[in-house]
């Protein structure tokens, strides 16, 4: 039986993954930055008789980290796996974010995940065993006009992984990212409910991805479908550092690393539907705002 933290479990992939391990028969501390928003967690975990320990954690808080380690080793003897979950998913273009949003999404989805993992690799590496998973992204790999904060925290988190997962291999300690392509969690809903700056100059392009999101949201795929790879990442024992989480993530992984930076760019562009908004046109091609061909002569 393994012990398991993970964290930001109050909804989407933190939720399911702390009920998939515990589906698993692992012990499972699921943290949560406000044990008042763990209401579903609970209820679900009641409703399919499973044992969750839900302990409050909040990852910008990283003085407390340290002891909840201690405290999680005191109570159980060790950590086998911890699963870096908790984000945030701003909405605007680069320039539209102050600054104290570009450090609170740092804080969150870099430094949060950053600092828990050094707190706990000391744990691992005297048992000389155990599985950090950190919850990456496309965006981690490929960023595009409108996601600048949130690229900018999970190219860190990439390059942080891929030079850890180096340094602990001696040790029989595993570091994976997972990258998700696009899933129907809260984060998203965040993301579509928050309004673009009515004076800014990139309303037109945050309006558009806003209502891309929007529209899309019938589509995504289930968090359960990450948390089901999350726990066959920690079962595994291959030493694979990026997992894709569906059809969409293989794809793009497989596009961007084929071809040479030029192709790579017009990839992105594509992907992301930009190219409307680089040529100066003021809605997507086809959106029911485009001026017709009378109006446009």
């Amino acid at each position: 039986m393994r012990v398991v933290v993970v964290t930001g479990c109050s909804s989407g992939i933190g939720l399911e993954t702390a009920l998939a391990f515990a589906a698993a028969g692992d012990t499972v501390v699921a943290t949560v930055r406000d044990p008042q928003r763990a209401a579903t967690l609970r209820a679900e975990a009641e409703a399919r008789s499973l044992d969750i320990l839900i302990e409050p954690l909040d990852v910008t808080r990283s003085a407390t980290f340290a002891g909840f380690v201690d405290d999680m080793v005191a109570r159980h003897g060790r950590i086998d796996v911890l699963v870096n979950n908790a984000g945030m998913l701003p909405a605007g273009a680069f320039e539209d974010i102050d600054e104290a949003g570009l450090r609170l999404v740092m804080e969150t989805n870099f430094f949060g995940a950053a600092l828990l993992m050094k707190a706990v690799l000391p744990v691992m590496r005297r048992q000389r065993s155990g599985t950090i998973v950190n919850i990456s992204s496309l965006s981690g790999l490929a960023a595009r006009a409108g996601d600048a904060a949130y690229s900018a925290s999970k190219f860190a988190l990439e390059g942080l992984t891929e030079a850890v997962s180096q340094e602990v291999a001696r040790w029989n300690v595993r570091v994976a990212l997972v990258e998700p392509g696009s899933y129907a969690t809260n984060m998203l809903a965040g993301l579509a409910a928050q309004p673009a700056a009515g004076d800014s100059p990139y309303r037109p392009l945050i309006d558009a991805q806003r209502e891309a999101a929007l529209s899309g949201a019938d589509r995504q795929d289930s968090p359960r479908t990450v948390a089901d790879l999350i726990v066959r990442i920690a079962a595994s024992r291959t030493d694979q550092l990026r997992w894709p989480a569906d059809p969409l993530a293989s794809g793009v992984l497989a596009t961007l690393w084929r071809g040479g930076d030029g192709d790579r760019l017009r990839f992105l562009r594509e992907a992301a539907d930009v190219d409307w908004w680089i040529a100066g046109e003021e809605h997507p091609p086809g959106t029911s705002d485009e001026p017709d061909a009378e109006e446009r002569r």
